[in-house]
């Protein structure tokens, strides 16, 4: 074991000492595409004991630019992210105990997942799971980091339970759909990927030693416009998650919520927002979609093809995806192109 690791044990901060520590360590991942491939090798090699990995999506050609640990064989097998994943961490590293959960991560178990871990990173594509994430990890007192890519920037924030300000600190409310980005209308370059996963994967590392070097500023990049920021961000005592102890999106069915339609192979998915009313912007939604596929909208609906799919969304977020019978795909498609 030490020979594998000589190279990251003669680094002073973590030394032999440091290397058991991280072999004792369990750390969930949600999410493996861009950000989940790279950090989950990351801390595969470095020695993670236990890697939890979650992911509810299917590996497919256009992951192949960015998504690390997929090749060509993957997308022809079809299979599952998460398993395509492990398959390829234990040939890297069968020190490793890699778990693959091919699952969509909502309140339903999520509680005891993270009680069984000792960090958690979020590698996903929507702020739903990021809102549940933050309420799990406040409530058990659980380190997280969260990260994201999208174009040609990058974000990333550790999130220390009574220490450092939470996601709802800085983000109190969460996006309604459509009016945020996604790779998958903006694009991604995999440079991106690859700067915030190195902060992140290494900021995962100090948490798990305990290092007094960690991180507790928000930190962005913008590779292409070639600028780098770090913003402090207090903690906010009205902050309904770490302030008020009010975990409405652990508690509560909010979420996006999903319906086979018999009969029809489509699946229709709502956006459930609470008690608050929302409406999409078409134009906005249809100014973004235009780039990747034929959008026409009137007062009552967007209608569009895309990828092989046909989207019909209407005013109060609800949409129909037609082309699939399987759930779980219908909100993968709904989280790519309208952003939940």
């Amino acid at each position: 074991m030490l020979d594998r690791y000589s190279r990251q044990t003669l680094f002073g901060p973590i030394g032999k000492e440091g290397q058991e520590q991280l072999r004792s360590s369990s750390v969930l991942l949600v999410g493996c595409g861009a950000l989940g491939t790279v950090l989950a090798n990351n801390l595969c090699r470095a020695g993670i004991g236990h890697l939890i990995i979650a992911d509810r999506d299917y590996v497919e050609l256009n992951n192949l630019q960015r998504q690390i640990l997929f090749d060509e064989d993957d997308v022809a097998r079809h299979i599952p992210k998460a398993i395509a994943a492990a398959e390829k961490l234990q040939r890297v590293n069968s020190d490793v105990q890699v778990e693959a959960l091919v699952e969509d991560i909502n309140a339903d178990g999520i509680e005891t997942l993270v009680q069984s871990t000792d960090l958690v990173l979020d590698a996903t594509d929507n702020f739903e799971t990021r809102y549940l994430l933050n309420d799990v990890c406040v409530k058990y007192q659980r380190p997280w980091i969260y990260s994201g890519v999208i174009a040609s920037y990058g974000v990333t924030m550790n999130i220390l339970p009574g220490d450092t300000a939470c996601l709802r600190c800085v983000f109190p409310e969460m996006p309604l759909p459509g009016t945020t980005a996604t790779c998958d209308t903006a694009g991604i370059l995999n440079g991106v990927v690859g700067a915030m996963t190195g902060i992140a994967s290494t900021e995962a590392l100090k948490i798990l030693l305990k290092s007094p070097k960690i991180s507790r500023e928000l930190v962005t990049l913008d590779l292409w416009e070639n600028v780098f920021d770090r913003i402090e961000l207090p903690r906010q005592p009205d902050c309904p998650a770490c302030g008020q102890h009010q975990y409405e999106f652990l508690d509560t069915l909010s979420g996006t919520h999903s319906t086979s339609l018999c009969g029809r192979n489509a699946v229709q998915v709502r956006a459930n927002t609470g008690q608050k009313k929302i409406r999409i912007d078409f134009p906005l939604l249809a100014e973004r979609l235009r780039l990747v596929g034929e959008i026409n909208y009137n007062e009552f609906l967007l209608h569009g093809h895309i990828d092989g799919y046909e989207l019909t969304v209407f005013p109060d977020a609800r949409a129909i995806i037609k082309g699939t019978d399987d759930e779980q795909v219908a909100r993968s498609v709904y989280a790519r192109y309208i952003g939940m």
